[in-house]
């Protein structure tokens, strides 16, 4: 199923080569997942493909099989921190290697504890994918790279966000603290910035050809190595800021750096499936160590210097020995083989612990494992389930949740006792929503379809296939007689709810553009869209034709209306909401905002700011007075729905949070969080009444 998706995909890029490149050039937070999907790697190979129509893949990939491993590791558990339902981009230890960092593409960055595997701290504040984490040499300071563009630094106590680096014009890859914790590097497209971290300002730019996937200083802090698109690797002197000397020797671009501990040694990984080591003295090549499959997007020394770690594409880690060159073992474990999407366990970051007996990797299978690096073995296993989406029955006497780990689970609102869980046995539950009469709940699952379940024998009644990638949205009609669902195949397709049968499928967004967010009005007769591509389009639900196409580039003047030139709306809309009268639309906005619009008109009415990242849903209580939004900033805020003021900020989740409701009388707002808890909030008081855990512990 996986494979046929890849096939999608590929299909709908070679028919789509121009706008799909625009498109990824507009949106960087996934341009990684498709150069990877078009050109099987790193950038070169898939701006290469997209023009040479994929000739020049390398030949022979294959992902290797994971029996071989299945019978040493099935004595062991493995530590797989269940993270975010997105790519896990970076891992770092902190000096003391009680700490774990991690970067995602979701735009957040989770502090572990290494010894029990909780979740200490989540930070929130990028508005994309993050690309790379380090810890200062204290452990103090975290910093973070982000496809935002900007440079972040964190207090690691407490999380807070102490300062943010701008200048880089492109997203920043790679970042690296000098020895001495004075000085960071980021790199990014044809430029190094080199920044004071107490004063934040920055202290020189230095020019490079193409893209720079890694940074790295050396141990003594006088040399700044970067690995670039342009095949080589160049050593920089930190204080002039001038060119040392130029590393040649790839025969693609370089994903990844690495000095040893004595810094004699420098480590590179690269497109071209090598490892090269090389003499930092002389600039010799020293020797490469041949064996990946696939792209090496990571390397890192252990503490003695003994032992290099290398991540691949090809969905395994492997241990060299550093004297010899010779391979010392594989580690496999991670999802990728033949049959499933080239992404799903590439590796693309590892770490070794400070006293080298852990090594951390992190991957696109949306997970870090921690391995003993004597016996090549994982650990143990932490895994739970982020809740996508809640909803609660029309009597509000019930709450349900779809989450990442395959399960709907229904619970009494009264006393928060768990009533059954519905396993949907296709991926994740992306959305969930009840019909009028409580009698039907319909799922939009990662599988492609819809679901529909008996609420009271918890049976599935039918399964709804039509869209070809994963289904994102699903909203009832009021009459209860037709179920919306919005997709990442950039359609929107109207069912009947009693056959099944797809009634009409409305195309508006642009191509390649996933639906985020499917809402009817209160009269059936209207239906809202949200979409990546940055904009909301209403639909005439009877005549499946589009009416308004709401979009603004500009925080001031009218909006977009029929017959009027359309602007955008900065940054994907991720959310909609009708308000009870039907008069009023609410949109929640990756770029922090919360924008109000009048339905009729299609000008904007309000653009409300308070949240600190991106608005992930939006939802009005049953009497229109008040709005509610849940964020990347951990937070719900409530709002006065009529004049657009700020009410209170309902605090205590500590992940995003990703989808809200209110029950029907308005008293109650439920809100989902990847912090795998439900919380239950009194909108008068804004207290917390009861958390409902979702959280579940297995074994492999």
């Amino acid at each position: 199923m996986r494979f046929r998706k890849t096939l999608i995909y590929l299909i709908l890029a070679m028919g789509s080569v121009f706008a799909l490149s625009i498109w990824v050039l507009h949106y960087p937070s996934t341009r990684d997942r498709i150069r990877r999907l078009v050109g099987g790697g790193g950038e070169s190979g898939a701006e290469r493909n997209e023009l040479r129509g994929i000739n020049d893949a390398p030949a022979g990939d294959s992902f290797p099989g994971l029996q071989g491993a299945a019978a040493s590791i099935a004595h062991a558990q493995e530590q797989a921190l269940s993270t975010y339902g997105d790519f896990v981009d970076s891992v770092a230890f902190s000096p003391d290697g009680r700490t774990l960092a991690s970067g995602s593409a979701n735009s957040t960055i989770k502090l572990w504890d290494v010894a029990t595997g909780a979740l200490k701290h989540t930070l929130s504040g990028h508005s994309n994918g993050i690309y790379s984490v380090a810890f200062s040499p204290d452990g103090r300071t975290l910093a973070s790279g982000s496809v935002d563009m900007t440079v972040k630094l964190w207090d690691v106590a407490t999380g807070a966000l102490k300062q943010t680096l701008s200048g880089h014009t492109y997203y920043v890859e790679s970042v690296a603290f000098s020895p001495d914790g004075r000085t960071l590097a980021s790199g990014c497209w044809e430029e190094m910035k080199v920044w004071d971290v107490a004063t934040g300002k920055l202290k020189q730019t230095l020019s490079v050809q193409g893209e720079v996937n890694s940074v790295a200083f050396s141990p003594d802090g006088r040399t700044l190595a970067s690995g670039s698109l342009d095949k080589t690797i160049k050593l920089w002197d930190v204080a002039t800021g001038k060119l040392k000397q130029t590393l040649s020797g790839h025969s693609d671009q370089v994903f990844s750096v690495a000095f040893s501990r004595d810094g004699r040694t420098l480590a590179s990984g690269g497109w071209d499936r090598k490892i090269q080591l090389w003499d930092v003295a002389t600039g010799a090549l020293k020797q490469t160590l041949s064996g990946h499959a696939k792209a090496v997007r990571a390397v890192a020394f252990s503490p003695d210097g003994r032992t290099l770690a290398s991540g691949s594409e090809d969905s395994t880690v492997k241990f060299w020995d550093v004297g010899t060159g010779a391979l010392k073992q594989t580690l496999r474990g991670y999802r990728g083989d033949i049959n499933s999407d080239v992404f799903s366990g590439e590796v693309n970051s590892v770490a070794f612990s400070p006293d080298g007996r852990t090594l951390a990797s992190g991957s696109n299978d949306q997970k870090i494992r921690l391995w003993d690096v004597a016996t090549g073995a994982p650990n143990q296993i932490f895994s739970g389930h982020s809740n996508y989406s809640v909803a609660f029955s029309p009597n509000g006497r019930t709450l349900a949740w779809g989450s990442e780990d395959d399960t709907i689970r229904l619970c009494d609102v009264a006393t928060g006792k768990l009533r059954q869980t519905l396993s949907v046995h296709g991926g994740g539950v992306l959305s969930i929503a009840f019909s009028l009469n409580g009698r039907t709940l319909a799922s939009a699952d990662e599988d492609d379809t819809i679901k529909l379940w008996d609420v009271a024998m918890g049976k599935l009644k039918q399964t709804l296939s039509g869209h070809i990638l994963p289904v994102t949205s699903v909203a009832f009609n009021p009459d209860g007689r037709t179920l919306a669902s919005g997709s990442e195949d950039d359609t929107i397709r109207l069912w009947d709810v009693a056959t099944g049968k797809l009634e009409q499928t409305l195309k508006g967004h642009g191509s390649w553009v996933k639906v985020t967010s499917v809402a009817f009005s209160p009269d059936g007769r209207k239906l809202a869209s949200g979409s990546r591509d940055e904009t909301i389009e209403v639909w005439d639900v009877p005549k499946g034709a589009l009416v308004q196409k709401l979009t603004s580039g500009s925080e001031d003047g009218p909006l977009g209306t029929p017959g009027g030139e359309p602007l955008r709306v900065p940054y994907e809309v991720n959310s909609v909401a009708f308000s009870p009268d039907g008069r009023t639309l609410a949109s929640g906005n990756s770029d922090e905002k919360i924008r109000v619009w009048d339905v009729t008109t299609g000008k904007r009415k309000q653009t409300l700011r308070e949240h600190n990242g991106g608005v992930l849903s939006v939802a009005f209580s049953r009497d229109g007075g008040t709005l509610a939004s849940g964020s990347l900033d951990m937070t719900v805020m409530l709002w006065d729905a009529t004049t657009g003021a700020w009410k209170r900020t309902l605090s205590g989740h500590s992940s995003y949070v990703s989808s809200i409701a209110f029950s029907p009388d308005g008293r109650t707002l439920a809100s989902g969080s990847d912090d795998r808890t439900i919380k239950l909030w009194d909108v008068a008081t804004g207290k917390l009444k009861q958390t409902v855990s979702g959280q579940s512990r297995s074994s492999p």
